[in-house]
């Protein structure tokens, strides 16, 4: 059995597309009900023992969910009743450059990161950049807002960190690793506005803004302040270049390249929000 946490999210529910089309066994952990097309139960991170008590000696377990304040706390739990209930192996949703004390969830992930590692459980991380699916909420207005300046970006689709897990849980329990995982190119954020436009066939243009601005900019979209001002000055370090880089681990795991930005666009020019 392969048993999936945030199976509502982009990632899970391409995650079970992709499993149910391979006639794979799947059990899905929701907070509430939701049609997925495959086997549901009730459980919540915030209780991890509802979670524990759909794990099974010899089950697969992929482990994401969206970060809150009791992250830490329900993901190292769940970790540990997996270890009790003879899991095969837990695939996890980190970030590129998790650690602990690091900003934002990046510190969260780490943590987790490190507690998985010393768990005894046979595990595999994936560490992918910013989504591609994101990009349908950034466009507001014809623009797009940030402190990126020209730093690079390695987007990925959320359908290529679905399909690398799908590989890892359905092939026979190899080595422990860690997968940074990118799209194929890396552009700047005015790339990216040219590509969207191109693909809407209407402007939408990049406008960059000093971090005390686009924090500010953020929290009037009602993202609490110390959050917004660490997301800003996050997205003005990536001048640096820790983002640019790409890897080809997606081929690697799965054998087809990642999708470009020009897929996703194709893909998702008829759903764009107005």
């Amino acid at each position: 059995m392969i048993v999936v946490t945030g199976a509502t999210g982009s990632i899970g529910r391409a995650l079970i597309e992709r499993l149910d089309g391979e006639g794979e066994e799947v059990l899905a952990v929701l907070r509430r009900p939701a049609d997925l097309g495959c086997e549901y139960v009730l459980g919540d991170f915030d209780r991890p023992e509802t979670v524990g008590e759909a794990l099974s000696a010899g089950d697969r377990l992929f482990l994401n969910t969206s970060p809150w304040p009791g992250f830490v706390r329900g993901h190292r739990a769940v970790i540990d009743l997996a270890r009790e209930a003879g899991v095969a192996q837990v695939v996890s949703v980190s970030v590129r450059g998790a650690a602990p004390g690091a900003p934002l969830a990046g510190g969260m992930h780490g943590e987790v990161d490190d507690h998985l590692r010393a768990s005894g459980v046979p595990w595999s991380i994936l560490r992918p950049v910013g989504f591609m699916q994101n990009l349908l909420t950034d466009v507001r207005d014809g623009r797009i807002y940030g402190s990126y300046g020209q730093g690079r970006v390695g987007y990925i689709d959320t359908r290529d960190i679905a399909d690398v897990a799908a590989a890892l849980l359905t092939r026979p329990v190899g080595p422990d690793g860690t997968y940074v995982l990118t799209g194929p190119d890396a552009p700047t954020q005015d790339e990216i506005a040219a590509a969207v436009s191109g693909a809407l066939g209407r402007e939408v243009r990049y406008v960059d803004l000093p971090v005390p601005e686009m924090a500010a900019h953020l929290a009037g979209q009602g993202i609490p302040e110390p959050f917004a001002r660490d997301l800003a000055r996050l997205m003005a370090d990536t001048g640096d270049g820790r983002w640019s880089t790409t890897t080809s681990t997606v081929e690697d795991v799965t054998g087809h390249r990642p999708r470009s930005l020009a897929a996703f666009l194709a893909d998702h020019a008829a759903t764009w929000p107005a």
